[in-house]
């Protein structure tokens, strides 16, 4: 079986006049992320993890700040991934992320974005784990902004 890691990293600055998009969700908060997308980074860091995993180089190669990406749904972009690696005949297997945010809890909105992101992907809600951290008023993350990291494992089927 042919098996392969990927690893993905975003991190956007709060914005005024902007929505909070995470996981397709929308938060329940006064500043949104700033981006040239929705800014959604856990989107945005499971996106650059599969397509590490895939070897189908980054976020920005594929969704480039370009008129045609601004204000982009990032589960749009992230169905776009997913069949790109279909394509490819790459399954994915599991997703692990983890969001730092120090400014909102958000263990409360988990299981609507794990919900958007099993669509979104075509697979099992128990192979996708959302993790949130405080930051312990920390760097960017306490005030600044939110970032995210992602893991995924895929594997290779053959086309028959």
């Amino acid at each position: 079986m042919n098996l392969r890691v990927g690893i993905g990293i975003d991190r956007h600055p709060f914005k005024k006049e902007r929505r909070f998009i995470l996981g397709g969700v929308q938060i329940d908060f006064p500043l949104g992320l700033d981006g040239h997308s929705d800014a959604d980074v856990l989107c945005h860091a499971i996106i650059d993890s599969l397509l590490g995993a895939s070897c189908l180089q980054d976020i920005g190669t594929h969704f480039p700040e370009t008129v045609e990406w601004k204000d982009a749904n990032s589960l749009q972009m992230l169905m776009r991934t997913a069949q790109l690696l279909r394509n490819r005949n790459w399954e994915i297997v599991n997703i692990d992320a983890t969001v730092i945010c120090g400014a909102v809890k958000l263990s409360g909105y988990r299981d609507q974005m794990i919900d958007n992101l099993s669509k979104v992907l075509k697979m099992s809600k128990e192979c996708i784990s959302i993790k949130f951290k405080s930051s312990n008023q920390l760097g960017f993350e306490s005030t600044e902004g939110v970032s995210a990291m992602a893991v995924c494992l895929i594997s290779r089927y053959s086309a028959s």
